[in-house]
């Protein structure tokens, strides 16, 4: 009878981890992680970052990173903005120019690269990437991919009644090499969405990150895109979305007004 009730215990456990564990693959947003967790994670990689100058050396012209800054600053002001005064929002530019990326880490740090800054070609290009960026901290992809990632070994911990794992031990693994900001294409999707959403309430055309993966398409040299594209998967239907979204909101042609290309022109020369 013993045994019986045992084994009875033992397949109600397993039953309830397997339902949890379905729940956790088919919840798109599931996060085990605080925001404080997101805030954390971030300085974390801000003081690992800063510490590794050969690979990540800032460019030390205020004029760029005030500029960049500026652009981000805008962005803020949407009313979509759920972390704002929470997450840093800030900016450093990494001094680069073989690199065509930008990233931010959980609790809103954002790095550019030089190169990236000398690939596009108009000021709402780079407002729609830095919108881009920011909607991956808003909406917390980092955490949730670690949570997603580890989630099954704190819920079997949980349910069998094992010693729970700390969390920034279930993130340790994933700090190497940036490997976090490594974005799933559900991640690119909705990050593209929020960007034009954000730029809605702004000077620039919302859809103007099509630019940059018109750039991408006609590029010319692969290489330099390698570090993007690992980070950013890029496939067909993300162009084919952001086209859709122009449609749906009726949104006129760019202009000169809209995408600042002569005042980017004009930046570009202090880079």
């Amino acid at each position: 009878m013993i045994l019986i009730r045992q084994i009875t215990k033992l397949g109600i456990a397993v039953f309830t981890l397997a339902l949890l564990m379905l729940i956790v693959n088919s919840c798109s947003n599931f996060n085990i992680y605080p925001t404080s967790e997101d805030i954390k994670l971030g300085k974390d990689l801000a003081a690992e970052i800063k510490k590794d100058t050969k690979d990540y050396p800032l460019l030390n012209k205020p004029e760029v990173k005030n500029y960049v800054q500026g652009i981000v600053n805008t962005i803020l002001k949407s009313p979509l903005i759920e972390y704002r005064g929470q997450f840093a929002y800030t900016v450093e530019i990494i001094n680069r120019d073989d690199i065509i990326n930008a990233f931010c880490t959980p609790g809103g740090y954002i790095y550019v690269y030089t190169g990236l800054l000398k690939f596009i070609d108009n000021e709402a290009t780079l407002a729609g990437i830095l919108a881009h960026e920011i909607a991956h901290a808003e909406r917390r992809h980092a955490t949730q991919r670690i949570s997603k990632a580890y989630g099954a070994q704190e819920l079997s911990n949980a349910v069998l009644g094992e010693k729970k794992t700390k969390m920034g031990e279930l993130a340790a693994n994933m700090f190497s090499g940036l490997s976090l900001l490594n974005n799933s294409r559900d991640d690119e999707y909705e990050a593209d969405e929020y960007s034009f959403k954000y730029l809605q309430s702004t000077q620039w055309y919302p859809g103007a990150i099509k630019f940059f993966f018109d750039k991408i398409k006609n590029s010319v040299n692969d290489n330099d895109l390698k570090v993007l594209l690992s980070t950013h998967p890029l496939p067909q239907d993300r162009y084919d979305k952001v086209i859709e979204m122009l449609k749906k909101a009726n949104v006129p042609p760019p202009n000169e007004k809209n995408t600042l290309y002569h005042k980017y022109f004009e930046f570009k020369k202090n880079l």
